[in-house]
């Protein structure tokens, strides 16, 4: 049966957001709120919960999954990040952005795309997650919470308990959050590839 938490979006409730740790690390999937519409959430470190996490998502290998990360020193440990890159991504820090970034030895390699060895990392800018990302002490391997066979991500907890019925553990219920996912830049190349736009400005990143 899938639990929900009523978390206040501005004060997170230190009790429930312990919880919500807990059973991440136990290897179950949450939904949670961003500053861009909700995410679908997992330890990195399960292989089992990442696969309940594709699955979930209704994608495979090759999609690119993403670190939700505490701040910028935390990203820098799970990705290669040059000059010209950390330019842009301090800029869009923390935001509604998502950057594709080479992984460091940190990550798991089921987690990286399988011929470029690359994952999303972001930082996003919400209460709730960051006070999970405080409590877990490491990054949320996370997707946008896009329904398989859908384009738009859902940003209502009614409407995510609704169509994922028993099959999450927990829904974090923080209220309605913007609908619109990340903005999401490849900055893996010689120059910044925007691969989609979304929430997060571009002319905010310089581009």
């Amino acid at each position: 049966m899938t639990q929900r938490f009523h978390i206040h979006p501005q004060n997170p409730q230190p009790r429930l957001i312990k919880q919500a740790a807990e059973l991440l690390r136990a290897g179950h999937v949450i939904a949670y709120p961003t500053d861009s519409s909700y995410a679908l959430g997992c330890h990195l470190g399960d292989a089992n919960a990442l696969k309940a996490l594709r699955t979930l998502r209704g994608v495979d290998d090759k999609h690119h999954l993403t670190l939700v990360c505490a701040d910028l020193t935390e990203l820098g440990k799970y990705a290669r990040v040059d000059n010209v890159a950390f330019r842009i991504i301090k800029q869009g820090t923390p935001g509604p952005y998502t950057f594709i970034l080479e992984g460091t030895r940190e990550v798991p390699k089921r987690l990286l795309h399988p011929k470029r060895s690359t994952i999303g990392l972001r930082v996003p800018e919400h209460a709730v997650v960051r006070a999970l990302l405080a409590e877990l002490g490491e990054p949320i391997l996370s997707t946008t919470l896009i329904p398989p066979g859908t384009e738009h991500p859902l940003n209502d907890p009614n409407e995510i308990e609704s169509t994922f019925s028993k099959r999450l553990a927990l829904i974090i219920d923080a209220g309605e959050v913007p609908e619109a996912a990340t903005t999401v830049v490849d900055l893996t190349g010689t120059d910044a590839q925007v691969i989609r736009q979304g929430a997060g400005s571009l002319a905010r990143l310089g581009l």
